[in-house]
């Protein structure tokens, strides 16, 4: 058993749910102190012990975002380059890219799109941009890398969404003292409520009143200092948005420049950074379209029968139904004083639903209907999404400049998805990976052409040579991408006894009930052991001993069974090869994440070779050498 540094006494340490560890000992009389859980048990009791332990080392080591390969700093080549992160020494790569930058800003560019490879080190160039500018916006995917980003640049204020936070007003209903076990319990500001009732002001106008621990934007300022009795989620956004510069994930700031008008004093930023650019359209798309489950359906009483979901007119009149139907419900519970959890979930759906119903009736043609009533295993019943995504554009992309990077964006295909014009738009696409090609070498193997029309021989003979590569790096962390959660059943299912042990299927939510950064975690603790998923393409971070090798099984076409992937399709046919081919080069780049990382990646699919060439005009020249494009 571990003990204490403090008070010597022995650990004890118990699992609560899937995320939080008690820990005891004679410390804070005996009483149990909360934290996040870091892989296992034994890692959180030993990051227990380095924290208190006051002749230890940090427990983590904040990480270099480039190798400090020059030794003395040259002179800088361009002005932004002067505003270059002070504690990095900018690579020669690094000093090319800002040197452009800065000629396409002389030369009138307001929106540049930057292919760069990872190892480049993007999110450097991005805080040089943004201090060059002296106010800016990040923006990106997932919260990790909100995490990544003000570990590796405290300047920046990151900004989360109310299911991160505990609420202080459910804390004290539930009598909860430890905001960790608050979260865990599900006590989040997401499931508490901000609206309380109503009063008359001073002029007879009946106004809004709000939890008493919401404080007012004007309030926060940056001598501010966070208190038991101010909103942790608030004061979080409020700070991100008085300050020069903030990073916000896709969603968060979507709805941010949505409701502008409420923040308009906050948001005169002079340039936004779009991290993991290739990835706008569908973080758009999630925004702007609309799932409606059987679960609704049933709510609102409407027999999905009685209406032709393919006819927008018809769709249209289900839609305003619902919207009535909640509305109904407001107006009910309002006035005799229900419940205001609810009283907010009807009016957040009420305007939900008269908001999409006004984006379908201004534009009917740009939407696409998947109808799904008689698929009783999809929990999703009608899912509405745009094809277009150019009008929303100026609506979400309004500061004076703009920089979209990313490691896999072609300026073709990106001007056409956004509906910008190309003579507008300027391009730098890094010439070379920074990083050694023997570091980073792809096998092609041409195993079999792998699709609906396989046979059985060809599916065969690509899980054996899976098993082989698994054998050759018996014990060795690894990675395998396919198209689907079946095909990863397929594949495990046929692996020999010993490498089947070692096998990780890994998603968002997966069948254990564990999270895909709890099954990552699991990974990176258990030596020899793989991961296998289809949506580990992007996003994640494999670097070191995480993974030396990395399988692509099957080539991750999106699915022709969807509606609007069938009618992008049509309307640019060269779109559904590139969006294929830009997903593998993502995956390409899972394990090798510095100058001094190496992983051995395997092409299983035959028809990858195909897309290479088919696709070879729009890929980014820091690929060719691996893919051999001459």
């Amino acid at each position: 058993m571990a003990e204490c540094p403090m008070c010597k006494s022995t650990i004890k340490a118990t699992p609560i749910g899937s995320k939080t560890v008690g820990i005891q000992c004679n410390c804070n009389g005996n009483a149990e102190r909360y934290f996040i859980n870091s892989g296992t048990v034994d890692d959180t009791v030993s990051e227990y012990i380095r924290k208190f332990s006051k002749n230890t080392s940090p427990s983590v080591i904040p990480g270099k975002i480039i190798r400090d390969t020059p030794i003395v700093r040259t002179a800088p080549i361009s002005k932004i380059e002067e505003y270059f992160p002070s504690e990095i020494i900018p690579r020669d790569i690094q000093k090319q890219i800002l040197k452009e930058i800065e000629t396409n800003i002389k030369l009138g560019f307001k929106k540049i799109v930057i292919s760069a490879p990872t190892g480049v080190g993007k999110s450097a160039i991005g805080m040089a941009i943004a201090k060059y500018f002296g106010t800016g916006f990040f923006i990106t995917k997932s919260k990790s890398l909100q995490d990544q980003y003000t570990r590796d640049f405290p300047i920046l204020k990151s900004v989360k969404g109310k299911s991160n936070f505990e609420c202080l007003k459910l804390m004290d209903e539930h009598k909860v003292d430890d905001p960790i076990l608050a979260k865990e319990m599900g006590h989040t500001c997401e499931k508490g409520v901000c609206l309380e009732g109503t009063e008359e002001n001073s002029e007879g106008k009946s106004i809004k009143t709000f939890c008493t621990f919401k404080p007012l934007i004007k309030d926060v300022t940056f001598d501010t200092k966070l208190n038991e009795s101010t909103c942790t989620y608030y004061f979080q956004k409020y700070f991100g948005l008085i300050s020069n510069f903030s990073v916000w994930n896709y969603s968060g700031f979507f709805q941010l420049m949505k409701n502008k008008s409420v923040f308009t004093d906050y948001l005169e930023k002079k340039v936004s950074i779009f991290d993991e650019a290739h990835g706008i359209e569908d973080q758009i798309i999630n925004f702007i379209g609309i799932d409606i489950s059987n679960k609704q359906l049933d709510e609102c009483k409407i027999d999905v029968s009685r209406y032709n979901i393919s006819d927008v007119k018809e769709l249209t009149a289900l839609l305003v139904a619902m919207k009535k139907f909640y509305a109904t419900q407001y107006a009910e519970i309002k006035g005799n004083d229900g419940d205001l959890k609810i009283l907010e979930y009807y009016d957040d759906n009420f305007k939900k639903f008269s908001d999409f119903i006004g984006q379908i009736e201004s534009d009917p043609k740009n939407f696409l209907i998947s109808d799904n009533t008689n698929d009783f295993g999809n929990s999703v019943t009608i899912s509405i999404k745009p094809l277009l995504i150019s009008k929303y554009v100026d609506d979400f992309f309004n500061t004076e400049y703009q920089i979209f990077m990313s490691a896999t964006i072609n300026k073709k295909n990106f001007c056409e998805t956004m509906g910008l014009d190309e003579k507008h738009v300027a391009f730098i696409d890094t010439p070379k990976s920074p990083f050694l090609y023997e570091h980073r070498k792809v096998d092609f193997l041409d195993v079999a052409f792998l699709n609906s029309r396989s046979s059985f021989t060809e599916e065969q003979n690509a899980i054996r040579k899976i098993d082989e590569i698994l054998s050759k790096h018996k014990t060795e962390r690894g990675l395998i991408l396919t198209s689907s959660k079946k095909r990863c059943f397929d594949i495990l299912s046929q692996l020999s006894p010993e490498n089947k042990k070692r096998i990780r299927i890994c998603h968002s939510s997966n069948s254990d009930g564990t999270t895909q950064d709890e099954k990552i975690a699991q990974h990176r603790a258990t030596s020899a052991s793989v991961l296998l998923s289809s949506s580990l393409w992007e996003g994640v971070d494999l670097k070191d001993d995480d993974s030396r090798f990395q399988i692509i099984a099957k080539a991750p076409y999106k699915s022709l069974g969807d509606t609007r992937v069938r009618a992008k399709m049509n309307k640019f046919p060269s779109w559904y090869s590139s969006e294929t081919m830009m997903k593998i080069l993502q995956g390409f780049g899972r394990s090798i994440r510095s100058e001094d990382d190496w992983a051995r990646t395997y092409v299983i699919d035959s028809t990858i070779n195909n897309l290479v060439k088919q696709t070879r005009n729009i890929i980014p020249k820091a690929y060719w050498d691996v893919l051999q494009i001459s």
